[in-house]
């Protein structure tokens, strides 16, 4: 079984894909593999960005030359047009690299962490999409508590996922709404209930 772990900012998408890897499943989180990308592209980057960086008073890089991804999101996740630029920067090598993780588990239960995987070739190889979501009030209280982004900024990225579930929906039709608003039992639960319920589909 091949599937995509997914949902909106904060919702339990980590929590979920680990509960899948004690239950077995090989996982790649496709937001580590991103950052490893945008390194790699970090020259495309600062040509397609720097100026307008410079413009709006924002560092594109850290003092040790890396790519600042806090300064890069508040850029370009307030601008749908400036996001399909990144994209189309970094998603082809993010592509690539999930076919080379599905191809080396080939036969075995697989899970992608991934946000947007609809956005990407890689969702058609998919045999579901396990979708874990959350009230807004308790993942904005989440990302608050975990990473202390601006209101705004949290507020933008929350606006920019807003139709997330409709995309995946519209990506592949075999979709499982799963809600982590209690324990981590209570998702463990329901993921379980998930894999039996979809294994006995056969």
């Amino acid at each position: 079984m091949w599937l995509c772990v997914t949902g909106p900012m904060a919702a339990g998408k980590n929590f979920a894909s680990a509960i899948l890897e004690q239950r077995g499943f090989a996982v790649v989180d496709a937001d580590i593999l991103a950052h490893g990308v945008v390194e790699d592209c970090k020259a495309q980057i600062v040509e397609a960005f720097g100026a307008l960086a410079r413009e709006r008073h924002l560092e594109l890089l850290n003092g040790d030359g890396t790519v600042n991804r806090q300064a890069l999101g508040k850029l370009v996740f307030a601008d749908s047009e400036l996001l399909a630029r990144q994209e189309a920067i970094v998603y082809p090598r993010i592509n690539s690299l999930l076919d080379a993780f599905l191809s080396e588990h080939e036969g075995q239960d697989a899970a992608i962490n991934a946000t947007v995987l609809y956005k990407v070739p890689a969702i058609t190889r998919m045999d579901a999409v396990l979708y874990i979501d959350a009230t807004s009030s308790v993942r904005f209280a989440r990302v608050r508590k975990r990473n202390g982004m601006a209101e705004e900024q949290i507020r933008a990225r929350f606006r920019s996922q807003r139709h997330l579930f409709s995309k995946y929906k519209s990506a592949n039709a075999d979709i499982k709404k799963v809600w982590n608003i209690g324990t981590r039992e209570g998702l463990e639960r329901k993921i379980d209930r998930f894999l039996l319920e979809y294994r006995a589909r056969g």
